[in-house]
């Protein structure tokens, strides 16, 4: 009996399984029927690892044992050779799509990440078939590898209003019989808004986790990076691509900074800068040119990596421009307006402009809807109380943002702090 299987197995899985259920959908052409078939494997995985022990090569296995699970499928339903001409058909039609070197840069780009299972798998999850809601659900799903409830809580919806959108999304994908494919040149357009979305999305979840013990998933981070770089050469005329890479690149430098040796949040303020890696800093600015180069005004993604573009030019916390972030918090509340904008423009005003102004703003958005079981609410409200000195209202601020808080680490840092402020009043 392998004593870590299971540990292991659900590491390799985080890893894989979007790779897994983006192959698996090329073959079958099912996006729901892809993620059971992947699923199949990971429970086969379960009962054999432990007793037989880990593969040399298990994201390989997985690959392989759900693959064959879609051929047995196809056999079962008689299928196999339509199937199978199918896919032949798909390959001619791919190669077809190789140009010669004199072509445009935009076709070029293509025949580079055509072949990339995953981005097909975003953008088939991304089909205009499906509401903006459902689009951004399935692909954190599919290739977030989120469960149901940790999608509701990035959703800020309830679970079960979520579990109904991912079943709806997956019958209606298979109903229209969504092709597996990226959109061509003239259809781009109409899915990419919620394709950068649910990328951002990812790198969010990889950043912040939404629950689990760990306060980053790196793995999602470099995945979601990967996907930005790729999309801005299939649309290296679209700003807002740009946009997104920049802010995510810009982010990602704080990587190293974000958490102590034991794996503790490090808040922005106190971090060491001497951590944050000045190479994806030189990379995120270049695309925070190139988006500017681009034209067309600032849009929401290229607004927030300039947020992260002023933090980032700062030699220290107290070198940050507080006023001009206040100022493209404002810019960015007229280009995307929602109360999650709203609540960071507020720490922007507390640093700028002293924590009453602050806790004025936040305290305007109490009776927002969405943000009743929104862990940052209170967290940002105990920290403007705390620089204020009501110390008891404080505590109980970040006591209930423990207990809204889904990840581990952020609850433990919200008690903490809680315990800070109750033992300061003793």
């Amino acid at each position: 009996m392998h004593p870590g299987a299971g540990r292991i197995i659900a590491s390799v899985w985080r890893r894989e399984s979007a790779r897994i259920v983006a192959a698996v959908a090329r073959i079958v052409r099912d996006v729901g029927l892809a993620e059971e078939l992947a699923q199949d494997a990971l429970v086969s995985a379960l009962e054999h690892w432990p007793a037989s022990g880990i593969p040399d090569n298990p994201g390989a296995w997985l690959m392989t044992a759900a693959k064959n699970g879609a051929f047995d499928r196809m056999r079962r339903d008689k299928v196999l050779q339509e199937k199978l001409q199918e896919i032949g058909l798909d390959l001619e039609a791919q190669e077809a799509l190789v140009v010669p070197d004199f072509v445009d840069g935009l076709d070029a780009a293509r025949n580079d990440v055509i072949g990339d299972d995953v981005l097909r798998l975003i953008f088939t999850a991304c089909h205009p078939v499906l509401s903006t809601e459902a689009r951004i659900a399935l692909t954190l799903k599919t290739v977030a590898g989120l469960t149901t409830q940790e999608i509701a809580r990035a959703c800020l919806v309830p679970e079960a209003t979520l579990a109904q959108r991912l079943v709806r999304a997956k019958r209606t994908l298979r109903d229209a019989q969504v092709p597996f494919e990226l959109p061509p040149p003239d259809a781009l357009a109409e899915r990419l808004d919620t394709v950068l979305q649910v990328v951002y999305l990812i790198f969010n979840e990889g950043y912040t986790a939404t629950s689990g013990d760990d306060w980053m998933r790196p793995a999602l981070c470099d995945e979601a990076l990967r996907l930005g770089r790729l999309l801005a050469r299939l649309a290296p005329g679209e700003p807002e691509v740009h946009g997104l890479v920049a802010l995510m690149e810009l982010q990602a430098s704080r990587a190293k900074a974000r958490a102590d040796a034991n794996g503790r949040p490090v808040l922005l303020r106190d971090q060491d800068r001497t951590q944050w890696d000045a190479d994806l800093i030189g990379l995120g600015l270049a695309s925070l040119a190139r988006a500017a180069l681009a034209g067309g005004g600032r849009g929401p993604y290229q607004l927030q990596a300039e947020i992260a573009a002023c933090h980032a030019r700062a030699a220290t916390f107290a070198d940050t421009d507080w006023r001009a972030i206040v100022a493209v918090y404002e810019e960015l509340s007229r280009a995307a307006p929602s109360p999650v904008v709203e609540l960071n423009r507020a720490v922007a005003v507390g640093m700028a402009y002293g924590p009453q102004q602050a806790l004025d703003v936040v305290d305007a958005l109490g009776s927002e809807r969405t943000l009743q079981d929104y862990q940052w609410l209170p967290a940002v409200r105990g920290d403007l109380l705390e620089q204020l000195g009501r110390r008891p209202e404080a505590c109980a601020e970040f006591e209930r943002a423990a207990a809204l808080a889904g990840n581990t680490r952020e609850r433990e840092l919200m008690l903490e702090r809680a315990a800070r402020n109750r033992t300061a009043l003793s």
